[in-house]
């Protein structure tokens, strides 16, 4: 190997740190004249968000952000939540994106932990901004006035305008690229309904290649159109914005997910692709016929968050809309594993072939390995779809570990895999299928039980757009299952007739012991709360005891 390494070292002419800003940079370089953001009255080219890009990275060294420093963001699907993804690191510091349904005390653990030099805040969460300011006065809050929100910007009247930042940027600064492509781009946190919540760390060089492999999964040609009804906050929207600027698409922004709206922004500017959670698909399969009248072009959108019923699947594809199912987490970039469709389920029925693009799938083309192993032996289980096993993850599109907790990250790492604390099976061609969350298995009687099977079954129900499945206490057989139900609007079921549909398709110590119905809890991304729904048991239970 001597004789490859002699004078061949790492030069500027042979090697660069991967980065997703270069997309940016080539998209103008490249494509400068084509539309990179649409929203409302605002269309911006290439050319423009790159300019934009380079006053906010100048406008952020200048007020004394460093390499390294953390600057966050707490915005909805708005321009200048793009411009962040790019503008934030070109100024060589790293994007905390904060969930903009978290209350202060929350946001301001985050920022503290962060350790955030600065806060860009819409106006709209004035009243987080204001008890952040409080307690933090150390803190540079930059406030952004969007023509579509709710609150008055008056009331942040001290904070610095992000309008008058950009303006007093310099389109001429040299901006930083990573110094290393192991410098982390972005902090995200955890859901923390078990605790604090941790704090992901992403690499330029992970972010990057997970750009990348968005590309790869869905085929993506040049210049999609790329509708935004998944939050940039969660996981950087996938990756996304820098996957949009790897193909020099348009971003059509989406301040609010409405079903009629996001129908009307694909009719009008022809979208191509989106992405979102199982109930973001359930209420565009269940919108009315002629709210998509005039969509006659393919379009293509990923699944992930919960496990997607196939009764879900088969609506989207009923519809005209190609569905695929991804699978991942925040500490692997979000999707990490796709479930990559086979020429030989053409052949299936609508039905089997939902089941099959159910399954989590085998990993992105740039992630090292997803399997399904025994996780006190680390061996992988056997592919007989029986034997339940912890899902696991490695490569590169893991992240970096868990900032100021090296313990967790080092459990997280155990074994040479990342634990993800999912459960599931290897079916006999290779493919993940998640049985349930490690918290989420429903231990009855001795047997273990898997929500997520339960809940398909329910899903098939005409009836019902929304459903999820949690472990009741019982005295004779420890737990049982509960399902919570949301119906279709206009329509009616009743608890005995979720049961005896239940009946026909499930064993029967399977058979959900309790149906209860109203609206589910759901995050931001559209994740059904399920802590929240066993604290409704819970609370239930407590006064059924006096």
């Amino acid at each position: 190997m001597q004789m490859y390494e002699d004078g061949l070292q790492r030069r500027n002419a042979n090697y660069a740190p991967l980065t997703p800003v270069d997309f940016l940079v080539r998209a103008s370089e490249v494509y400068g004249d084509k539309v990179a953001i649409l929203y409302g009255q605002v269309k911006r080219t290439w050319r423009e968000t790159f300019e934009r890009c380079v006053r906010l990275s100048s406008a952020l060294v200048q007020m004394g952000i460093q390499r390294g420093d953390t600057v966050a963001a707490m915005l909805p699907n708005i321009p200048e939540m793009v411009e962040a993804h790019f503008g934030v690191p070109m100024a060589g510091a790293v994007l905390n994106a904060l969930n903009t349904r978290l209350d202060a005390d929350a946001i301001l653990y985050m920022l503290d932990h962060g350790e955030a030099r600065a806060l860009i805040i819409d106006t709209e969460y004035a009243a987080v901004a204001q008890a952040v300011a409080a307690a933090r006065p150390d803190l540079t809050i930059i406030k952004v006035q969007d023509t579509f929100a709710v609150a008055d910007g008056n009331v942040l009247a001290q904070a610095t305008s992000y309008d008058s930042l950009i303006a007093k940027g310099d389109s001429n600064f040299q901006y930083l690229l990573p110094l290393d492509e192991w410098d982390a781009i972005a902090l995200n946190y955890t859901s923390g309904t078990t605790g604090k919540p941790k704090g992901v760390v992403y690499s330029h060089r992970g972010a990057h290649l997970t750009a990348t492999s968005n590309v790869l999964e869905w085929d993506m040609a040049k210049h999609p159109v790329y509708l935004w009804t998944l939050p940039m906050f969660h996981c950087n929207g996938w990756c996304f914005p820098w996957t949009i600027a790897a193909r020099a698409g348009t971003n059509v922004c989406l301040r609010r997910v409405d079903a009629k709206v996001v129908f009307d922004l694909i009719r009008e500017h022809c979208v191509t692709h989106y992405s979102g959670a199982p109930i973001v698909h359930s209420a565009l399969a269940d919108a009315p016929d002629e709210w998509r009248t005039g969509i006659t072009h393919r379009v293509k959108a990923t699944v992930a968050g919960a496990a997607p019923s196939s009764t879900v699947l088969a609506r989207m594809e009923a519809i005209g809309f190609e569905l695929t199912h991804v699978y991942g987490l925040t500490e692997v970039y979000g999707p990490a594993a796709v479930c990559a469709v086979q020429d030989s389920w053409a052949a299936l029925s609508q039905r089997e072939r939902a089941e099959m693009n159910a399954r989590q799938g085998v990993r992105f083309h740039l992630q090292a390995g997803t399997t399904v192993v025994d996780p006190q032996t680390m061996q992988e289980v056997p592919r007989d779809g029986e034997t339940i096993g912890e899902v696991v993850f490695r490569g590169n599109l893991t992240m970096k570990g868990y900032l100021k907790n090296r313990r967790a990250t080092d459990e997280a790492f155990s074994g040479g895999w990342f634990h993800t604390g999912d459960l599931g099976v290897l079916t006999a061609d290779g493919y993940v299928k998640l049985k349930d969350r490690s918290k989420d298995i429903i231990i009855s009687g001795g047997e273990n039980i898997s929500s997520i099977e339960i809940e398909d079954a329910i899903y098939r129900h005409a009836a019902v757009s929304v459903v999820a499945v949690v472990a009741q206490p019982d005295p004779k057989w420890g737990e049982v299952p509960c399902a919570f139900v949301e119906l279709r609007p206009g329509m009616a079921c009743t608890a005995d007739e979720i049961v005896a549909h239940c009946r026909s398709l499930l064993a029967s110590f399977k058979i959900p012991k309790a149906v209860r119905f109203g609206e589910l809890p759901k995050t931001a991304t559209g994740k059904i709360q399920k802590f929240a729904l066993r604290k409704q048991l819970d609370l239930a239970r407590a006064i059924d005891h006096g």
